[in-house]
């Protein structure tokens, strides 16, 4: 098979990681600023959001990289490589989260001592929301997503030299980890989205929570994908294998994933906002006052209502450029969903901050820490990618699935 360079020398990618790295200085100074001069409550409430948005992106990289393992397809080998090098970024969110495991107490109401000694449902949740669990807990999930991340990326760089040993040996070998590791990934990011955002709000739950995450991550992933593969269209062996008829095929899976976080998210506001329960639906209440209400509206129709009717065409998904403007529109969706769902639980009930409705209720942290962290994200993952080639050319169906067009 032919041989083709590394990416090092790609000027948009060399930009990107220059340009990402610049504007994630300058989000990170700007939320230190904040932190000093404004509130450092408020820097940990908008870290938590950020720390969430790349997060995301690592464990949504990781969950459709298994996925390609499990399945093949044309479809996760034009990603693969895009994945992989998010993948390598889950120790990065590891460091990142070290500002909430140490402001802890600031985040949660339920680590807060005062709190727990007058509210009895707290109480009774306290063998599970505790600090000390809370960090064991982390420290878990971290171990193992990094391990299927090193394990995963560790096993392509050896396919990508030619060190695997035969074509069926690559592939159980691989399935052998990504079919258990699936299965694990989404209990542990289902686990974690309760740790690090349901308990927020500890009188409220939803037993479909965790899916709705693990939607929302493997959407923000897809839709990273596409956009880096048609910045990159233009470079061997994109532009030798990647035709616009792949991009309609990707253009097929992010709608699939639009309907899919829009579906989980309908269903538990009917579920619950049809049950009326006391412990249940002043989650909702909260986001549908003070401002949030807008917010929720933006979702509906950005998130959901717009890239639904705008991927119906078929012309749009073949058309490279447009749909990656559909996927980065989909990825600032992301940022939005995730401020409704973290910073209303920081009103903790205080009428003032929730019927200030002519108030507009995010804070300029809420996007400067986020957009300083994604910064960061896409730096180091540009360098990542920088390392290898854009398709993995030496998987042993790379061959079968572009030449002969199988699917």
């Amino acid at each position: 098979m032919d041989r083709y360079p590394v990416l090092t020398d790609v000027p948009e990618l060399a930009t990107l990681q220059q340009r990402a790295l610049l504007v994630g200085a300058i989000g990170l100074l700007a939320g230190v600023a904040g932190a000093v001069m404004v509130s450092y409550d408020q820097f940990l409430q908008s870290w938590l959001i950020g720390f969430w948005l790349v997060l995301g992106l690592s464990l949504g990289s990781l969950g459709l990289l298994m996925l390609q393992h499990m399945t093949g397809g044309q479809w996760g080998l034009m990603g693969r490589r895009i994945w992989e090098a998010g993948t390598r970024n889950v120790m990065l969110t590891a460091l990142l989260f070290l500002p909430i495991a140490l402001g802890t107490e600031r985040l949660f109401i339920w680590a807060q001592p005062e709190v727990l000694a007058g509210d009895p449902v707290i109480q009774a949740k306290a063998a599970y929301l505790n600090v000390e669990f809370f960090l064991i807990r982390a420290v878990v999930y971290f171990a193992f997503w990094i391990a299927c991340a090193w394990v995963l990326t560790r096993w392509s760089d050896a396919q990508e030299r030619g060190e695997m040993a035969t074509v069926t040996g690559d592939t159980v070998r691989f399935r052998k980890v990504s079919a258990p590791g699936l299965l694990f990934f989404v209990l542990t990011i289902s686990f974690a989205s309760v740790d690090w955002m349901m308990s927020l709000d500890p009188h409220w739950f939803s037993t479909i929570y965790g899916l709705t995450t693990v939607a929302g991550q493997g959407l923000s992933a897809l839709a990273f994908a596409i956009a880096v593969l048609a910045l990159t269209q233009h470079v061997a062996p994109i532009s030798t294998y990647v035709t616009q008829r792949h991009f309609h095929d990707l253009g097929k899976l992010l709608l699939a994933f639009v309907m899919l976080w829009a579906y989980l998210n309908f269903s538990q506001f009917l579920i619950i906002w049809s049950g009326n329960l006391p412990e249940e639906i002043p989650w909702y209440i909260v986001r549908f006052r003070g401002g949030w209400e807008y917010l929720a509206i933006l979702l509906v129709v950005g998130h959901f209502a717009l890239p639904f009717m705008l991927l119906l065409s078929r012309d749009l998904k073949r058309n490279s450029s447009m749909l990656a403007k559909v996927a980065i529109a989909v990825l600032v969706m992301r940022l939005i969903d995730l401020i409704w769902l973290i910073s209303p639980a920081f009103a903790h009930g205080d009428a003032a901050a929730v019927d200030a409705v002519h108030h507009f209720p995010i804070h300029w942290m809420d996007i400067a820490i986020p957009v300083g962290l994604l910064g960061l994200w896409i730096a180091l993952f540009a360098r990542n990618l920088r390392g290898s080639t854009l398709l993995p050319l030496n998987d042993p169906y790379f061959k079968e699935a572009f030449v002969h067009e199988a699917h």
